[in-house]
């Protein structure tokens, strides 16, 4: 993609270098981002200018739309083929798939009768003193030190400071870098899942694609069992997409249930079945339940088509390799919400993380690096200001303990939290890391006072020094934590700031948030 973006964007290609074709781009974004579809709308503008035809305007789904992006794709895929089937015909012999006839499943599964006498099932891992650094194909089982709560016994958030010993890994990483961790279901969903499916856990099989050029997932062992399929592999705990409903409906050999799917994968139907299973988040082993005898009579072959790979979960590290060395550190708030359905919502990852206890035995999780988006500067005077409500703070606690063991203390730090004695993370070592003039703290405690406080406030009343070091002192500003409004109050502090302090026009005062942003000197990690 990077070089075909580079190659694209080439100052010396003619304007009819693509004016033979026609094309149609599709976007797939989420508006809670400030650049929602760049990358679509760009492409779009980009294709024309070379000469190229559009078939039709670009398509932009949104993931924020509470239909999802099929609110946008439906209408326009509908489009998209009359138009294509109005230039290429399909020859006449060539008859149209009809609607609730399956696809052939991508793999076969070949059940054994009993386990072979050599090799054992298991991952594939990245083994201490291995050559290649840990990625996703080869994660490195890293032993999981301790896992601590840090909040308060009577706070409603469990949130968790977890420590990994990564020896011999040939894992290394900077602050501001992320490790990525693959998850497991509970033992208590697979035996949910088997049992609705009518599956033997201990069965074993091997994997044959159908077609020759697809090749068997990467984290598969062969033979593998249904157990560690079911475990370690297939999302049963995500909320179904719109297309699991298309395949189970054209699997399901029971008319009423059949009806029904049928209807959840309409475009007539995606209100109901948003109601059903995106607004109460219903998991895909609850949606089988839901339709027990098209669950037993699901095709053990087409379980890699219906059922998604469980995805790794992204964590900033919170800790410095120069502070902590062979150690790895994240903190994890425990996702766990309820909706109308009567069991509690709870996050996949980080419930599996909040179950695994070190002190009862050995814990191993795969896990492996990748860098991260924010990128600290090496010069030793540059002042850094840190804004990381809650969870937020993670990242920029590795930043601060590298700084200051490279002799960097002009710190900043701007922490959120509800109340000082409840999630008031890492206090002890502020405290310490403030009385050695390494670091400047400014906490908000949003719940202590009646009016409430956040990061934002606080940036407001110490408007003169936050201007004073990004103007004067060439300070980097640096954002973590939630998508959902702290971002833009945030940049709406600053603004005022510029204005108020900076004595900027608001067209001025936006151009210099802008020109920090370019420059890099602002830069900000969220997540929704």
């Amino acid at each position: 993609m990077k070089n075909f973006w580079r190659f694209i964007f080439r100052k010396k290609l003619p304007t009819t270098a693509l004016c033979q074709m026609e094309f149609a781009v599709l976007g797939l974004g989420d508006s809670s981002y400030t650049k929602f579809n760049f990358v679509a709308k760009k492409l779009h503008r980009r294709l024309l200018q070379l000469g190229g035809s559009a078939l039709l305007p670009v398509c932009l789904g949104d993931d924020q739309h509470e239909l999802g992006p099929d609110a946008a794709v439906d209408p326009w895929l509908r489009d998209l083929w009359d138009r294509v089937l109005g230039l290429l015909p399909p020859p006449p012999d060539l008859a149209e798939i009809p609607p609730g006839v399956p696809l052939p499943s991508k793999f076969t599964l070949l059940f054994l009768q009993e386990a072979p006498s050599t090799g054992s099932e298991g991952q594939r891992v990245a083994h201490p003193g291995s050559q290649e650094p840990p990625s996703e194909s080869k994660p490195f089982l890293a032993p999981m030190i301790s896992n601590q709560r840090v909040t308060g016994p009577s706070h409603f958030q469990d949130v968790r400071l977890i420590e990994f010993d990564i020896s011999g890994s040939g894992i290394s990483f900077a602050a501001g870098d992320v490790v990525l961790i693959q998850p497991s279901n509970s033992a208590a969903h697979v035996q949910q899942f088997c049992q609705v499916l009518g599956l033997d856990p201990d069965q074993l099989f091997t994997l044959q694609p159908r077609e020759p050029d697809v090749s068997c997932p990467m984290r598969l062992p062969q033979p593998c069992s249904m157990r560690h399929l079911v475990s370690h592999y297939l999302d049963i705990a995500s909320v179904p997409r719109r297309s699991f409903f298309e395949l189970l409906a054209c699997l399901s050999l029971h008319e009423l249930e059949r009806e029904k799917l049928l209807e959840f994968s309409s475009a007539q139907g995606q209100e109901e079945l948003f109601e059903y299973c995106n607004r109460p988040r219903r998991t895909i082993v609850e949606v089988l339940c839901d339709f027990p005898h098209t669950a037993a009579a699901i095709p053990p072959d087409y379980l890699l088509d219906l059922i998604p790979a469980i995805r790794p979960r992204a964590f900033s590290i919170a800790s410095s390799m120069l502070a902590h060395p062979s150690r790895l550190q994240i903190l994890v708030a425990v996702v766990q919400f309820q909706t109308r359905l009567k069991e509690p919502r709870r996050g996949l990852c980080s419930s599996w993380l909040a179950s695994l206890d070190p002190g009862q035995g050995p814990v191993r999780v795969p896990l492996w690096v990748r860098p991260g988006s924010l990128a600290f500067p090496e010069t030793p005077d540059t002042p850094v200001i840190m804004v990381g409500p809650g969870t937020g703070v993670a990242p920029f606690r590795a930043a601060i303990q590298e700084r200051v063991a490279q002799g960097q203390t002009r710190n900043f730090l701007f922490f959120g939290c509800r109340w000082r004695d409840q999630d008031f993370y890492w206090e002890a070592e502020w405290q310490e890391l403030e009385t050695r003039d390494c670091l400047t703290l400014v906490p908000a405690f949003s719940r202590e006072q009646e009016q409430k406080v956040y990061v934002q406030h606080r940036l407001r009343e110490l408007g003169s020094l936050v201007w004073e070091l990004l103007d004067r002192q060439g300070a980097y500003f640096y954002l973590a934590g939630n998508a959902k409004s702290m971002p833009a109050d945030v940049s709406e502090a600053l603004m005022s700031i510029f204005q108020e302090n900076g004595g900027l026009c608001s067209p001025d005062a936006a151009a210099y948030l802008a020109r920090l942003q370019r420059t890099q000197r602002f830069q900000s990690e969220t997540w929704a």
